[in-house]
This record gives C-alpha cells, sequence and structure tokens, in this order.
C-alpha cells in the first residue's frame, strides 16, 4: 500500500509536548503559554478542556473563537506554534547511530538515514522498510535505497510522519 502526501497534509498538525501560546486580544488575562498534555489535550481559561493533537494552529484558534463568543464578543485570538516536542521519527537496525529524533521540521527518509549516521557495511540497503500506523493500524512500506540512490525511484523518499518507524535490516 503506497503512502503518498495529500492536500490535507497542509500545515503543522499539534501533537503532544508542543507548546502553544495562546493569546485574545485586548485581555491580558487570557494570554497564556500552553503544553500539549500526552493525551493531546490542553486547558485554557473560559474555553475549557480541549483536544488539539492532530489539529492546525488555525483549527484551534477556530474552535477557541466558538468557545469564547459565549462570554466575549468577536473574540480574536491568536495561536502560536511556540515549540514543535511532539514530531519524532525512530531509526532502527543496522544504521551507525539507531534511536528516536525529536525534528523540529519535516524530514524525509533519506535525511533520517542521515540523521542516523548512515547504514552500516552489513545493512540490507533494499530491504529497508516504512512503519507507519494508519487508522490505527500498522502498515508496512518497502524502501530500495538502490534505486533511490541512482534517481530512477525518487517517490519513494516520501515524507515521515511522527511517530514512523524506519527499520534497516
Amino acid at each position: 500500500m503506497p503512502i503518498v502526501p495529500s492536500a490535507a497534509d497542509a500545515g503543522y498538525e499539534i501533537g503532544p509536548e508542543d507548546a502553544l501560546d495562546i493569546s485574545v486580544w485586548k485581555d491580558e488575562a487570557l494570554r497564556k503559554d500552553v503544553l500539549v498534555r500526552p493525551d493531546g489535550g490542553i486547558s485554557f481559561p473560559l474555553a475549557g478542556d480541549m483536544h488539539v493533537a492532530g489539529k492546525t494552529a488555525a483549527q484551534v484558534r477556530d474552535e477557541l473563537v466558538l468557545r469564547l463568543e459565549k462570554f466575549i464578543p468577536e473574540p480574536v485570538v491568536t495561536v502560536s506554534v511556540i515549540k514543535v516536542a511532539s514530531y519524532r521519527i525512530f531509526v532502527l537496525g543496522r544504521v551507525n547511530k539507531p534511536g528516536d529524533f525529536t525534528v523540529g521540521r519535516t524530514v524525509d527518509v533519506l535525511q533520517a538515514l542521515s540523521m542516523a549516521g548512515g547504514m552500516t557495511p552489513f545493512a540490507s540497503e533494499d530491504g529497508i522498510r516504512i512503519i507507519r500506523k494508519v487508522d490505527g493500524k500498522p502498515v508496512s512500506v518497502p524502501f530500495e535505497y538502490s534505486r533511490v540512490r541512482k534517481g530512477t525511484d525518487l517517490s519513494q523518499n516520501i515524507t515521515l510522519k511522527s511517530g514512523d518507524v524506519l527499520l534497516v535490516p
């Protein structure tokens, strides 16, 4: 099953451990830096608890506006991601520095291999797999390094999503 980016991938999706700066214009009491909890939620005055994981900053802003309109006429809300900590990828197997990597930008397969110090001499460069959860179920996608290295199939060099595992046998 191929994994390809879609139009819905546009915009950073907030996740657990990210930090947000939320403010309501002309109301200093409603300015707060919040940390996204492990369950994906935050708490904000007057709005209460809300789930923000998997949403963009614009979506969180829109939901806050709806919740605050009960108390403030036409609230002007700003939501900014001030610390990205939820975008984590994992590289396992025959690489020089296996482990988990917290990154503040998007990373593709080749970049992840580079972050892990490259493959060891005994790695199976055409047996690499990307393990990703799709609708809660693991999906395994092959990555043939030799074809990408030759420039014959660059479409395999997909952008990794938070939680993806790159397995190098």
